[in-house]
């Protein structure tokens, strides 16, 4: 999954976050208006192709875009956009918002479990994060972020929606005694080596099914391609930093490269609420006073009688450890002391609005100026970037120009800028999840290999950028197109196929004749032992034959069904009793009232939406649903 798609789940509803919302378009551009501002075609153009990335990023091999070309999903698309502006709307008048502190966890949060995409420290790695978003989502840092803002915005709202929503407790356990109740059943299977062995599949059985179903034969088209990629890591490679250069950095700054004082304290706080009366804080104080004497007759004894005697939870057991203070973590006078003792030193007495406090600095690490050898790397690998920086500026325009000029190779653009010309097979118009992140894998850049200059004439495409600072160039060396594959090489396959079909048509039909029988004669005679199923617990049984059996009309017994047993024949199931277990399941009934809870929440979503549309005075100025607009897909 990739991550970085800024889209909030509402139940029925998909958000697909675009920078910005603020949208004045005339109305040649215009598609909706929502509380008088205007949805514009390019807006729709782009939610529409994050929606089709969604579901390709989602089903992977299994997506055909052919499903989604519908006027019902281009419809979706625009009545998710107006759903979200009404929301969004609804939220700014009722004062809601996401502070940027909230963003920022939430951006974090969305990008921990990546790979690199930290630095050692902890910190983000800002130039990696800008340049998965925008490979992820066309967005730059600032209009993710504005967009991630209000998307959590829009969840604040929805929350106060659905967290009110219930269902009544005797809906739920009515569901839960559907859900729990057992079926004792038999099964008769025929199965279909009975029949396979009398089913003649000829020729023009084969010809037929091969006709039908041509898309069971398409192989797609696909091309072998070279390409090469210029970025600041092809240039960092081609540019060098010397110690001198690294050595006038450092004296030049040395405050950039001093390690700041790093002070551990430690406290035994009396607390005294600070609206407490005067006896109140007198008392409090005086017995600081007892523990400050106590401490200085044996200063090394402070954490056993922090332990015993500090009235602070959080740091009583660890024996009044404060760990390492930096400026501004603490309340000022407990800090101002803690920053004027040396190591070792005990405080006098230091009041706050928390109480009393008996202070001393457990260790004190001065401020030192770090060796150039300690920092080197780090200096060569800043001024190494610097350069590349400076130097992909420079050669940027050189690889464009030389990929369009000598467009019948990439040899010319690798040897001037000295990359490396890499290769693939089995490339697509479309991006492929397996290919992940990839340079050629970018919608940008594969349609400029499909087109038609590059596709029939074999030459270079343009330099496309697929990321901040990074170029792509490549050519089509082999296309093979869509095609079918022949008959004579799938033909045993549709074989094996028509004849499965003929022999579960076969057994079928004995099959049905079977069940009437025994449904006339009431007999158990040929069916298997008795297997107690349920919808929560299927064993024993074909999961489609268990779904047969628990919604067949039980009001007569014993019940019979047959099913169509796909891959094995087909199937009778005798019914003979329907009874609840002795011990319901109490986490099951929980789930189930949960659930249901969820789907009204659901519901109250939907109709409320629908109240803001209609609040937002929505007008649709342009209809979708005949075709999508060009270059949406």
């Amino acid at each position: 999954m990739q991550i970085l798609l800024a889209i909030v789940i509402v139940p029925s509803f998909v958000f697909v976050g675009v920078s910005g919302y603020e949208s004045f378009g005339n109305d040649a551009t215009t598609v909706a208006k929502v509380n008088g501002q205007s949805v514009t075609q390019q807006e729709y153009d782009q939610a529409l192709r994050r929606q089709l990335d969604q579901y390709r990023q989602r089903l992977g091999a299994q997506f055909d875009q052919k499903l989604f070309d519908t006027p019902e999903f281009r419809q979706s698309v625009l009545d998710n956009l107006i759903a979200q502006r009404a929301i969004v709307a609804e939220a700014s008048r009722a004062h809601l918002g996401a502070g940027d502190a909230a963003v920022q966890r939430a951006l974090a949060e969305s990008l921990q479990d990546i790979p690199g995409m930290f630095k050692a420290d902890g910190k983000l790695d800002e130039e990696k994060a800008a340049n998965l978003i925008a490979s992820q989502t066309g967005l730059t840092p600032q209009g993710y972020f504005q967009s991630l803002k209000r998307d959590l915005t829009v969840q604040q709202l929805a929350a106060g929606v659905q967290g009110s929503a219930f269902a009544p407790r005797a809906v739920a356990q009515m569901v839960s005694n559907l859900t729990e109740q057992e079926r004792d059943v038999q099964e008769l299977v025929l199965p279909l080596s009975g029949f396979a062995a009398e089913v003649k599949v000829s020729d023009a059985m084969v010809k037929a099914f091969y006709d039908k179903n041509d898309k069971l034969f398409q192989v797609p088209e696909q091309a072998r391609i070279e390409y090469v990629v210029f970025d600041a890591n092809a240039i960092a490679s081609q540019v060098s930093v010397t110690d001198d250069e690294v050595a006038a950095v450092y004296n030049a700054a040395p405050a950039r490269f001093t390690a700041p004082e790093e002070r551990r304290a430690s406290h035994i706080l009396v607390a005294v609420d600070k609206a407490a009366k005067a006896d109140a804080k007198a008392a409090a104080k005086a017995k600081a006073e007892a523990i400050l004497a106590e401490v200085r007759k044996a200063p090394a004894d402070f954490a056993r009688i922090a332990k015993a005697k500090s009235e602070d939870p959080g740091s009583a057991e660890q024996g009044g450890d404060l760990g390492v203070i930096e400026k501004g973590s603490l309340v000022p006078t407990v800090e101002a002391s803690i920053f004027k003792l040396k190591q070792g030193e005990v405080s006098d007495v230091v009041e706050s609005e928390f109480g009393y406090h008996v202070i001393t600095v457990t260790s004190l690490k001065p401020a030192a100026v770090k060796p150039l050898d300690a920092v080197k790397g780090d200096i060569a690998l800043e001024l190494k970037k610097q350069k590349a920086a400076k130097k992909y500026s420079e050669a940027a325009e050189t690889f464009t120009n030389t990929v369009y000029e000598q467009s019948d190779s990439l040899k010319p653009v690798a040897d001037k800028l000295g990359l490396k010309i890499e290769t693939a097979t089995g490339v697509t118009r479309t991006p492929n999840p397996v290919a992940g992140q990839a340079p050629y894998n970018n919608a940008k850049f594969l349609t400029a290999l499909f087109s038609d200059d590059s596709l029939k004439n074999k030459r270079n495409t343009e330099a496309v950028e697929v990321a901040p600072s990074t170029l792509v160039a490549g050519r089509i060396l082999e296309f093979k197109a869509a095609a079918k594959r022949p008959l004579a090489e799938v033909e045993a396959q549709i074989r094996q196929q028509v004849t499965a079909q003929e022999a579960l048509a076969a057994a079928k039909k004995a099959g049905e004749a079977k069940l009437a029988a025994v449904k006339a004669s009431g007999d158990a005679a040929g069916f298997g032992p008795v297997q107690t199923i349920s919808r929560a617990k299927i064993d024993g049984i074909s999961p489609l034959a268990a779904r047969s059996v628990l919604k067949a009309d039980v009001s007569k017994l014993p019940a019979y069904v047959g099913v169509e047993l796909p891959g094995m024949g087909y199937g009778i199931y005798r019914i003979g009793k329907v009874h609840q277990p002795a011990q319901p399941d109490a986490a099951r009934r929980s789930a189930d009232a949960e659930q249901i809870d969820n789907i009204v929440a659901q519901q109250d979503m939907m109709n409320y939406v629908e109240v803001l549309k209609e609040r937002a005075k929505v007008k649709v100025l342009q209809p979708v649903g005949a075709k999508p607009a060009d270059g949406a897909q």
